[in-house]
């Protein structure tokens, strides 16, 4: 787990990550063409997450450029503008602010139908910095009808606490991935992924905390954190410092007449903490004339809780492991999304050859199995209401082809 402030960011990236690219044609052809080195192109994106007390927006800058026929490099900038009052802060702390820059640079080297690819990423806030590298090979086979790529990153992170100069915790990260993509017929496409991450260090958030029930000697105890009326206390998070993970997810797109499209995808998640995860996503993507694509789409996930989650425990250092973070409880999410592609140059101007806007909108709904929302004044501890909410994503951004 990461601190509050890229907690946040993390959970606005997960659902960001869904729709951060409006399919398109040209998107859609990408997923099969043979080895090519990846358009010279710019993209201007601006996004706003907005759900649970948490807002999240900011702008992001990508720009490709060729040459040499051989090479492409890239560079990314982009910046999360936080602001939280989520129920882990209201009900424990004050509503606060920060911001998370990330910047990366990256490289792909094209020799006959292999790509290899090298990126390097840094990320920073007041009290979380990240780093990692990552390498990329495909090649494509059999004609072309096949590409299977491997991959693989480093990640580097370092966890401090505001008001705590002496805290300073390490993480670090190794990512594997192994995918496969594949031209059934003329109109089925598939994709078959697996990935592996191995976490090891300072992995829960130093803010957080978990609640146990009360005793009657608890409030004599002064390092404890027993809130008045309530009849339970705090202490600290404690997590175990390894964590593995792995992942499988299988997707396809089917072409339909008129230029339309559906796709699909599953994936199942599973890791060393317990947690089991599914998700199944479908959509469907029209082009309603030369300069107008939609898109349409649909996703439910849903997962179990971590071995050492609890809401409340029976006493102050119930087990080994503790953590209340809602993001390890039994919980499901339904988003429903729809975007718009307009592509408003189709001849060449000057430098550019094209260009298009595009707009995305997603309405997510939260719903936690065994997380309780602890705003709840009458309730006694254990029989709050469950918590639920709502959260949207929207995005709009400019790419320009050269």
């Amino acid at each position: 787990m990461v601190p509050k402030g890229a907690k946040a960011v993390a959970v606005a990236v997960t659902n960001l990550r869904q729709i951060f690219m409006i399919v398109c044609l040209a998107g859609m052809a990408s997923f099969v063409q043979a080895a090519i080195l990846p358009e010279d192109r710019a993209d201007a994106l601006f996004h706003v997450y907005d759900g649970g007390g948490v807002t999240v927006s900011g702008p992001s800058i990508l720009v490709r450029k060729e040459f040499a026929q051989k090479f492409s490099v890239s560079g990314n900038y982009y910046v999360d503008s936080i602001s939280s009052a989520s129920i882990d802060v209201i009900t424990r702390a004050s509503e606060y602010s920060e911001e998370r820059t990330e910047n990366s640079v990256g490289i792909d080297y094209l020799h006959n139908k292999t790509i290899m690819g090298l990126a390097y990423t840094k990320s920073d806030e007041n009290d979380f910095n990240a780093q990692s590298t990552h390498f990329t090979i495909s090649q494509d086979l059999f004609g072309d009808l096949s590409t299977l790529s491997l991959g693989y990153s480093r990640g580097w992170d370092k966890v401090s606490r505001r008001g705590d100069p002496t805290f300073s915790r390490d993480a670090d990260r190794h990512h594997y991935r192994l995918g496969l993509s594949q031209i059934l017929t003329k109109d089925l496409l598939f994709n078959l992924n697996y990935e592996a991450i191995t976490d090891e260090g300072f992995l829960n958030n130093p803010y957080r905390k978990v609640r146990y029930l009360a005793n009657s000697n608890s409030q004599a105890d002064s390092s404890q954190e027993c809130p008045s009326g309530r009849n339970y206390c705090y202490e600290d998070e404690l997590y175990p410092n390894t964590r593995t993970s792995n992942s499988v997810a299988l997707r396809s797109i089917y072409y339909l007449a008129h230029r339309a499209a559906l796709k699909g995808e599953y994936r199942y998640f599973t890791d060393t903490w317990g947690i089991g995860a599914q998700t199944y996503e479908i959509g469907y993507t029209y082009p309603a004339d030369n300069h107008w694509i939609y898109d349409f789409r649909y996703r439910y996930y849903r997962q179990n809780q971590a071995d050492f989650y609890n809401d409340l425990f029976a006493y102050k250092e119930a087990q080994n492991y503790r953590a209340r973070d809602k993001e390890l409880s039994t919980y499901n999410n339904h988003t429903f999304g729809i975007g718009a592609s307009y592509e408003f140059l189709r001849k060449n101007w000057k430098f550019i050859d094209r260009g298009t806007i595009n707009f995305a909108w997603d309405h997510i709904r939260f719903q936690y199995d065994n997380f309780r929302d602890l705003r709840s004044q009458t309730d006694a501890a254990g029989d709050e209401p469950l918590y639920k909410f709502s959260a949207n994503v929207f995005q709009t951004y400019i790419s320009i082809w050269y």
